[in-house]
């Protein structure tokens, strides 16, 4: 029954048809048009919706409030640079960018088609599934992308993990731009989201263990806080053991995730957590066994050492017939650091199983200490910065060490029978002036006063960073690489004891 007041043109059109016939005028086919006319006037809408609906208009990656950014290539630096000395390289090298003409009225569809396979790879995953990022795809080309929706990853004060160094709002930060900037890379799709339960489905029965120095501490908080939404209430527990590990039980998974002090990744005069401000800082860079025992059977291990090889640019290295720490030869910091490459390469090639253990080596994390560096040479190291490094041209001269960005490449592509990933999050970190700690944090184990804020010259931390912050990014990167790849075999049946 038609609404009162309005003319129904189905019965209108009907009555006409009929019409035409009686009357022989028009041939019966041209009724029927009239009929199916009229029909499509009355739902015209409807045929609208329906078919428009099928193909919306698909948001564009970089169409928040902050420009995505591009991603230089590696610079090539002839020597070993001491901090604060600038970083600029010899002469003969040189930096390239490359950059791909697309025409305007291309533009849009290729931003589609991405944020398309983003949506795809956003979507719910069933318990056990894969994720599917090509290993072939370089995930360290890319661009920043503020993305004020799916970031932060979680809150920081929801996540009681996190430490006093790194909690940065509560230290008095007041902008959290910092925490809402996700990593698009060139060529594949990371996740949007880091997927807890997935993940800790994947490591269940499991160890996962972070070893190195304190930016390796910095990412592991980072990954207790990504996996905290799948632990259960009183499920799960966290114990120090004098500093030298930190161990994240998961109960119903019965696995871990760990945390293990070994900042030069052999043995040195620096090993105690807690007595570890040592001015003379020696190595014994053939000596890996007291660290490396705790290592054994650990089923994804993740390595890092550089931070603390940056104060000089010669190591002191005990020598081999040494009793003390008094007695040993300074030598070249690049030589020291591939000789300690050397012994970690050939402790992995003898004493991994490549069949249930999968070994990370994680690149340098870059400090921010030279505000020129980035185009403000009014600014005091990494203090007051609030945003990435945007539309940049060129190199960055940091004071990053790139032969020993090139060392620890090769010594992981070195290792002969156990694959070594290399997850390279040095380019696209020094991008990221703006998450680091600064004056945000502690010092001797207390929150810098407001008179030490004030000497951001004296107090500003710019080489650890603020949680939520960069090493999500860099977490994010290794749960795609776990995901994307098929299951160890299942481990002989017994319980995790992690001694």
């Amino acid at each position: 029954m038609g609404l009162p007041g309005r003319r129904n043109p189905v019965l209108g059109a009907r009555r006409a048809a009929a019409s035409l016939r009686r009357s022989g005028r028009l041939p019966v086919y041209v009724a029927g048009v009239f009929f199916v006319a009229s029909v499509f006037l009355m739902f015209r809408d409807e045929v609208l919706y329906l078919t428009t609906a099928r193909s919306p208009s698909l948001p564009t990656a970089g169409s928040s409030a902050g420009a995505g950014l591009a991603l230089r290539e590696e610079p090539s630096v002839s020597k070993p640079v001491l901090r604060g000395h600038g970083g600029k390289p010899e002469k003969h090298h040189s930096v390239t960018e490359r950059h791909r003409k697309v025409s305007a009225r291309r533009r849009p569809r290729k931003k589609a088609t991405k944020a398309a396979r983003k949506k795809v790879m956003a979507s719910p995953v069933a318990a056990g599934a894969e994720l599917n990022v090509p290993e072939t795809c370089d995930l360290s080309k890319g661009k920043w992308v503020f993305d004020n929706a799916t970031y932060p990853l979680y809150r920081e004060e929801a996540c009681e993990y996190l430490t006093a160094q790194v909690t940065c709002t509560r230290n008095g930060r007041r902008d959290d731009g910092y925490q809402k900037w996700r990593w698009q890379p060139r060529d594949c799709d990371l996740p949007l989201a880091f997927d807890a339960r997935l993940f800790m489905g994947r490591l269940r029965g499991k160890r996962l263990m972070f070893v190195g120095d304190s930016l390796n501490r910095n990412q592991w908080e980072s990954m207790v806080c990504l996996v905290r939404p799948a632990l259960s209430p009183g499920k799960s527990y966290v114990t120090w053991w004098d500093g030298q590990r930190v161990v994240l039980h998961a109960w119903e998974y019965n696995a871990t995730v760990e945390f293990y002090w070994a900042p030069f990744l052999v043995e040195s005069n620096s090993d105690d957590p807690k007595a570890h401000s040592i001015r003379d800082r020696v190595i014994k860079p053939e000596a890996i066994a007291a660290h490396a025992g705790d290592w054994l059977g650990v089923d994804y291990l993740v390595f890092n050492t550089y931070i603390w090889w940056m104060n000089t640019l010669n190591m002191k290295v005990m020598r081999p017939t040494g009793k003390t720490w008094d007695e040993y030869d300074e030598v070249g910091r690049i030589e020291a650091y591939r000789r300690v490459l050397d012994t970690w390469a050939t402790w992995v090639n003898d004493n991994v199983d490549p069949a249930r253990t999968s070994v990370f080596f994680m690149s340098l994390s870059p400090l921010h200490i030279s505000p020129e560096a980035w185009g403000n040479p009014g600014g005091v190291r990494c203090a007051k910065e609030t945003a990435p490094v945007r539309n940049w041209r060129g190199p960055l001269w940091l004071g990053t060490d790139w032969d020993m960005f090139r060392a620890a490449a090769n010594a992981s592509r070195a290792v002969g029978r156990v694959p070594v990933t290399f997850v390279d999050v040095t380019a696209m970190s020094e991008l990221r002036k703006d998450g680091h700690t600064s004056v945000h944090t502690i010092r001797q184990g207390s929150v810098l006063t407001p008179e030490q804020q004030a000497d951001p010259a004296t107090y500003a931390d710019c080489i650890h960073w603020c949680l939520p912050g960069v090493p999500d990014v860099w977490n994010l990167m290794l749960y795609a690489r776990i995901l994307s790849r098929p299951p160890p075999p299942p481990a002989p049946a017994a319980g995790l004891v992690v001694a």
